[in-house]
């Protein structure tokens, strides 16, 4: 479903767009979804919403095929380089930004999100679509947001995870968007809202 409206308490939330996950390989072209979720940052921040961004320094404890493989084959998970957890430059963090580490693929789990937001409506950028975007997405609307997913602001390492999440996944879990159409709102509730005071 398209975005219909936008509430007068939003956040912007861009998952994982960090230095480390950033080398990965992606369905998309990297810097497309790095730009628009800048643009959509600056968007926010000029109505002084809330921007959260989130990076990840770890995984879940819990035994999956994966960790499995690892241990049988002697491969262990690599450390990862001193900037790996570091913010795309580009996403110019500012202080009043909110920063979120996990160590989990959503954003809310065993964070201090859901406490610190006060909104009614989440907008969700980022990388993997499949893992962290819709893992985010999934708990944010289990709390009662509003859910926004702004589509070609983010990507997936798998084409096929990517599309299976958007067309299958998103329209249960709230609207879909652009960032072109997110912020021309933005801009046309600024207007109301100007008009009003």
């Amino acid at each position: 479903m398209p975005l219909t409206t936008i509430d007068n308490k939003v956040a912007l939330i861009v998952v994982d767009l960090q230095k480390g996950v950033l080398t990965l390989p992606a369905a998309h072209p990297v810097d497309q979804i790095i730009t628009r979720s800048a643009e959509l940052a600056r968007a926010f921040r000029a109505r002084t919403f809330p921007v959260v961004l989130v990076n990840v320094i770890g995984s879940a404890p819990g035994r999956t095929d994966a960790s499995q493989s690892a241990r049988t084959t002697g491969h262990s998970r690599p450390t990862p380089p001193p900037q790996w957890a570091d913010l795309a430059d580009e996403l110019d963090p500012q202080p009043d930004d909110h920063r979120i580490t996990k160590k989990t693929w959503g954003a809310f789990h065993n964070t201090s999100l859901h406490k610190e937001l006060g909104v009614t409506q989440v907008f969700l950028t980022g990388v993997a679509t499949s893992i962290g975007v819709e893992s985010t997405a999934r708990s944010a609307y289990e709390h009662g947001y509003h859910v926004v997913l702004v589509t070609d602001a983010m990507t997936d390492v798998d084409a096929q995870a990517h599309q299976h999440s958007v067309e299958r996944i998103f329209p249960r879990l709230g609207e879909t968007s652009t960032t072109e159409e997110v912020i021309a709102l933005l801009k046309e509730s600024a207007e109301v809202s100007e008009k009003k005071e």
